[in-house]
């Protein structure tokens, strides 16, 4: 049976320009080209989950401009539950500048605009909608407080809770109250605990450090290390898969949405389940764009086929 997936988060517009190489401070440098697709942290998670084959549902924020139309649309196409995906009359829809360069790494700059400007409000009358889900995810390029009210109310209908912590802020206690799965790369996982992710001793501190916090379960992505695992019952290290990299952009977000899709709820799977989400990142990287270069769930078992 599919997961049933909620995603609270961010929707924005991308728009990349590719270089050669980033500028220096001061510098002005030349693009390549330019191009805008569809993005934000929460829209490609659950782009990611439902192209996974989970039913997915998405609250949010987007302005009354073109943009907002273009990615309610855009999340309506990949079959996404879009009634609560609601409009701000003052605020412009987020927008993110990535600039690439040729080896496929980016940096990015993000106007939250009604991202940003979102309030407990957009949860009025969402109750019922977590009936039967299995999974809610949010990430930070929205309002903690909202978050954590959302998780609450998942709490309060057997909803798993999965916080992705990027970009990295220091996490209110009203979201770790309700967070059961935490979800960081080693660099906000540092940025959280302040310890650095060297080792398997390093990782292990790590989870307890969380377990400290009240959240026993913990994944910490390592980049082309892998990804590393703790939960009540076991811990491990999962490879990654290797590949040129074209655009890092979604690999984070493709990987969490992938993961949330094969999970069992128990979470008894939860290293079959990141292969899986390996394979699937591994697969966003090696095109272009964000949400465009997010794998179906038939791509990502023909890779592991292979």
């Amino acid at each position: 049976m599919n997961k049933k997936i909620m995603v609270l988060g961010s929707i924005n517009v991308d728009t990349t320009y590719h270089v050669q190489r980033f500028p220096q401070p001061g510098e002005t440098i030349a693009a390549g080209s330019k191009s805008s697709a569809p993005g934000g942290k929460g829209a490609n998670q659950a782009v990611a989950a439902a192209r996974s084959g989970a039913q997915t549902s998405f609250i949010g924020m987007v302005g009354a401009d073109n943009e907002g139309k273009f990615m309610r649309e855009a999340l309506q196409e990949d079959h996404i539950d879009t009634r609560f995906v609601g409009i701000d009359e003052l605020h412009g829809t987020g927008t993110a500048l990535v600039t690439l360069d040729s080896n496929g790494q980016n940096d990015i700059m993000v106007y939250g605009g009604a991202n940003q400007a979102m309030t407990t409000d957009v949860l009025n009358g969402t109750s019922e909608a977590f009936e039967g889900v299995d999974f809610l995810i949010s990430q930070f390029e929205t309002p903690q407080p909202v978050t954590a009210e959302a998780f609450r109310i998942a709490k309060e209908h057997g909803v798993t809770t999965i916080l992705n912590p990027a970009p990295a802020h220091d996490i209110l206690p009203e979201v770790l109250k309700y967070t059961d799965v935490i979800a960081p790369n080693d660099s906000e996982s540092y940025g959280l605990t302040g310890i650095k992710i060297t080792d398997e001793d390093s990782m292990l501190k790590t989870a307890e450090w969380f377990k400290q916090k009240g959240i026993n379960y913990l994944l910490i992505t390592l980049g082309s290390k892998g990804a590393f695992y703790s939960m009540p019952q076991a811990h491990g290290l999962v490879p990654a898969f290797k590949v040129k990299a074209v655009d890092t952009t979604a690999a984070g977000d493709t990987f969490i949405g992938a993961l949330a899709s094969q999970l069992d709820d128990d979470l008894s799977n939860v290293a079959d389940a990141l292969v899986y989400a390996q394979r699937a990142s591994s697969l966003t990287v090696q095109k272009m764009g964000a949400m465009p270069s997010i794998p179906t769930g038939e791509e990502v078992k023909a890779a592991l086929a292979e």
